[in-house]
């Protein structure tokens, strides 16, 4: 199976600006990110950026496509991606969010071996169980619901689905013995397209739901795209959202090369 990782990568971060060029240990995010993409099964790893700044680091270490300043979502800077490349229809892009420094790379083949074996969806993505009520609640963990065959029914950044009874009163514990694992699905923030599914993507306007939600998984969703979901194989660690985040991850990696 061939495949190609793109790394998305913006300097305007809102919550972190200048966050792919964030130091890690003496090296930038980004280059650590693609350095976990490299150690994957794909053919090719690109980072697309509109910075010339997180070009220059990249120097040496990962081809680099300049992409538009204007995009409103990753899915749409990989599609212009796949377009000055030229690749097939056919082809699998896996999408690694440039904040994700720790993301296994088996996991980065798994998504792309997902797609590749149902030919029915054009979209896969994955996900792990949720088994702390603080994530369950929290708004900047998305959740997904998904049916018997892996395929994706909703994301949400509300708690889906809604244990009726558990919950009537208000109450938040998950601890107990009438809840499950495998209940709450996290949504990992992984995707494999197919190319010739970006050239569709981008001619659709945002949807409704999409923009309710903030989530651009939705807008495939609202045009009948199925999205493959499945466990991760391995445990993906949280990216670096906000300073915390960037300070947690120093110190872990901070006696690394």
């Amino acid at each position: 199976m061939s495949f190609y990782v793109v790394v998305p990568a913006r300097y305007a971060s809102t919550r972190l600006p200048g966050k792919p060029l964030a130091d890690i240990a003496g090296k930038p995010m980004v280059v650590r990110v693609a350095e976990r993409c490299q150690q994957s099964q794909a053919g090719q790893v690109y980072v697309a950026t509109d910075d010339s700044r997180i070009a220059e680091a990249l120097v040496g270490q990962v081809p680099v496509v300049m992409t538009r300043e204007d995009h409103p979502s990753g899915t749409d800077r990989l599609q212009e991606v796949a377009a000055k490349l030229e690749l097939a229809d056919d082809d699998i892009i896996v999408n690694v969010q440039g904040d994700e420094p720790l993301i296994p790379p088996s996991v980065i083949n798994q998504v792309a071996a997902n797609l590749a074996a149902n030919p029915s969806s054009q979209m896969a993505t994955l996900c792990e169980p949720i088994e702390d009520a603080d994530h369950l609640f929290n708004p900047n963990v998305v959740k997904v619901v998904f049916d018997d065959d892996g395929r994706a029914l909703y994301f949400s950044r509300a708690p889906i689905p809604w244990h009726r009874d558990a919950f009537a009163d208000g109450s938040r514990d998950i601890s107990g013995e009438r809840f499950a694992k495998g209940e709450w699905w996290r949504h990992i923030g992984i995707y494999a397209y197919r190319v010739s599914f970006l050239h569709q993507y981008v001619q659709w306007p945002p949807a409704k739901l999409e923009q309710l939600e903030s989530l651009e998984q939705l807008r495939a969703m609202a045009n009948g795209v199925a999205i493959h979901v499945a466990p991760a194989i391995e445990a993906v660690p949280g990216g670096v959202d906000t300073q915390e985040d960037l300070e947690r991850l120093r110190t872990q990696l901070g006696g690394q090369a």
